[in-house]
């Protein structure tokens, strides 16, 4: 029985956590696609500012990255059941989280903007910031998509998933074919 990937709905309250809707895979790769190209033009310009020269790549991409990503720190427990996944979200509301379950992979991603406006006399001072993260986790163990459930709570985005039953062997005794039978 193959399993989908899932996108889950981010609970506030942990009493009731929310339904699971199915999510396009092309969803999830136009998000990463889009951050990738955000990362790789300014890993670029910053290659520019340094005067054009070979071999900082690496060194430029990473620059780029923690400069446009926020970091996401996780943990991951696992029990006899189910996998527990902790994730460090501060700031973030649950609309504009997007949690997405595979049965061996996790992908979190987020997009939080802020604009603040001070007017002091004369002078308006008019500030915005954008925050995104990504984080993708491959799981330890296969996980069931469609009984997962996740919740935010004080700037922790929690998600708890049961285990997906192992497979189990079937031996298969194989038998000869008639004579009169032709390949």
């Amino acid at each position: 029985m193959a399993q989908s990937a899932r996108n889950i709905k981010i609970s506030k309250q942990p009493e009731s956590p929310a339904p699971l809707k199915l999510v396009p895979p092309t969803d999830l790769f136009k998000r990463a696609e889009q951050i990738y190209e955000k990362i790789a033009r300014r890993a670029f310009e910053i290659f520019e500012s340094n005067g054009p020269s070979p071999g900082h790549d690496l060194e430029d991409w990473f620059k780029a990255e923690s400069e446009l990503l926020h970091p996401v720190h996780v943990d991951v427990a696992e029990s006899n059941g189910d996998l527990t996944v902790r994730a460090e979200v501060p700031g973030f509301a649950a609309k504009e989280l997007e949690v997405s379950v595979e049965p061996r992979r996790l992908t979190i991603t987020g997009k939080r903007e802020t604009k603040g406006e001070r007017k002091d006399k004369k002078t308006v001072y008019t500030e915005c910031s954008c925050n995104q993260l990504l984080r993708v986790i491959d799981l330890p163990a296969a996980v069931e998509t469609e009984k997962a459930e996740a919740i935010l709570k004080n700037g922790v985005l929690e998600l708890k998933m049961p285990k997906a039953p192992q497979a189990t062997k079937v031996s298969v005794t194989a038998k000869e074919s008639s004579p009169d039978r032709e390949c």
